[in-house]
């Protein structure tokens, strides 16, 4: 187990008594980044009383000699995925996924995640190869969700200096 996995495992339960969920921690050289979600999202007053009671358990652990930067934040948008929860709740999304072929070169995979379980995941779409893909999650190098801006979202900008008019030049 490395320092990341112990940190999930001494970390987990200050979340979870906290009312939220830990997401993802990763580890730096003397920093800690904390990401915890609930269903309906996480407010700052969550954040902040979150980032207290992490703060006095990383303190206990003595993991870092001298000073370290908590940082805690919610999963935005675009989400890592790395547990089969995070999947199974992500069926539906697009996906990005990275998959490591152990010999084989790292390749991606973009498509929308149609299903999830204990063992892996199946995503499907245009640039998924054959149409659809079942993963191991032990395939799986690292994965997230995509944010898509929907058309009625997005407003295509105007080109500026063009009326409706075409004009012709004389020479």
């Amino acid at each position: 187990m490395d320092e990341t996995e112990r940190l999930v495992d001494a970390l987990s339960p200050v979340v979870q008594a906290s009312g939220l969920e830990l997401v993802d921690v990763v580890v730096g050289r003397s920093q800690v980044q904390v990401t915890v979600d609930r269903p309906g999202g996480v407010d700052l007053d969550a954040l902040a009383g979150a980032n207290q009671e992490l703060s006095r358990t990383l303190d206990r652990l003595e993991l870092f000699p001298g000073s370290y930067t908590l940082e805690v934040s919610s999963p935005g948008l675009e989400r890592r995925l790395r547990t089969p929860a995070h999947f199974e709740r992500a069926v539906g999304e697009t996906v990005s996924v990275r998959i490591a072929a152990g010999d084989q070169p790292v390749r991606r995979v973009r498509g929308v995640l149609v299903a999830a379980d204990e063992a892996g995941c199946t995503l499907e779409g245009p640039e998924v190869p054959d149409g659809s893909i079942h993963l191991d999650y032990g395939a799986i190098e690292r994965a997230r969700t995509l944010f898509e801006w929907g058309s009625d979202h997005a407003a295509k900008p105007k080109k500026a200096g063009r009326s409706g008019k075409k004009e012709r030049s004389r020479s």
